[in-house]
């Protein structure tokens, strides 16, 4: 069974920097994608990045595009996200979560197609 833990979230003021980690457990392959998204209060969880492990191609939704990283550790079997010049409207519950399918950006808007969540951390930044 696939198990996601994310950490790394907190509280930031705006143009701040957090790093998120998600560490993997449980797979029987090295190649399948593992994705971040996001939730905030009376919205719906949305894709913010992907990356496939097998080439390290990665994929951003415009709103994050040139502030978030995402990247991978292979070795730890950990998936980073690393956020700079952050706003106030990226305060969310961030999520990774993992998928044998697709790792665009069109695979990202559809949340029914990861099938792996983990728990949650949570990014607050403040203006």
């Amino acid at each position: 069974q696939v198990q996601l833990v994310e950490s790394g979230g907190g509280s930031v003021q705006a143009g701040g920097s957090l790093t998120l980690s998600c560490a993997a457990s449980g797979y029987t392959d090295s190649s399948h994608c593992m994705g971040w998204f996001r939730q905030a209060p009376g919205k719906e969880r949305e894709g913010v990045a992907s990356i496939y492990t097998g080439s390290g191609f990665t994929y951003y939704v415009d709103s994050v595009k040139g502030r978030f990283t995402i990247s991978q550790d292979n070795a730890k079997n950990t998936v980073y996200l690393q956020m700079n010049s952050l706003k106030p409207e990226d305060t969310a519950m961030y999520y990774c979560a993992a998928s044998y399918r697709s790792c665009t950006t069109a695979a990202m808007a559809r949340t029914a197609m990861w099938t792996y969540w983990g728990q949650g951390t949570q990014v607050t930044v403040s203006s």
